[in-house]
């Protein structure tokens, strides 16, 4: 079951928070997840969260949201490849029109499941902290009834994008 973020749920949801993006970024030093723990703890019963609920009150992950943007979707490693994720991301779907997300080119997984639940490549660019390429990500509710009209390359190497789509990250959760 989704249901919105409590704060008696933070504790868990940090921790799903760490779990999850030291094993989904390997490629990033531990210590960056570790020393962003604290600020994170402070920044999410402000933010737009629904987590996934499973009886006796046991969360498996969260979603995290600040307007169109997805900052994260988190999930319990011996919860992936259960549909957690996609229940997540089509809550989210079904409050905005529009969604866009940053995700890591290195994050494969990722990458394939945003692409597969119909988010476009948009940009790509070196995040600033981590030096770790990013891809930027869209969505829309539009292209379902006009696939053609999303039609876009899924991932262009990094030399085919003009110097103008280099964006900086939108102000949200590391």
């Amino acid at each position: 079951m989704i249901r919105t973020f409590q704060p008696a749920d933070l504790t868990a949801v940090m921790q799903i928070w760490l779990n999850a993006n030291l094993k989904a970024h390997n490629f990033i030093p531990a210590d960056y997840w570790k020393n962003h723990f604290e600020h994170v703890k402070k920044l999410l019963p402000d933010a737009e969260l629904y987590v996934y609920e499973e009886p006796p009150a046991s969360l498996y992950g969260f979603i995290g949201m600040a307007g169109d943007y997805i900052a994260g979707i988190f999930v319990e490693e011996n919860a992936r490849s259960k549909g957690i994720g996609k229940q997540l991301l089509d809550h989210a779907k079904s409050l905005r029109q529009n969604l866009t997300l940053n995700v890591y080119q290195k994050n494969e997984r990722a990458v394939s499941f945003y692409l597969r639940e119909g988010f476009r490549i948009h940009s790509q660019a070196e995040e600033d902290c981590t030096n770790e390429t990013e891809y930027f990500m869209k969505w829309r509710s539009a292209d379902l009834k006009f696939p053609a009209a999303s039609l876009e390359a899924a991932a262009p190497p990094r030399s085919s994008l003009p110097p103008d789509t280099i964006r900086k990250r939108p102000d949200a959760l590391p």
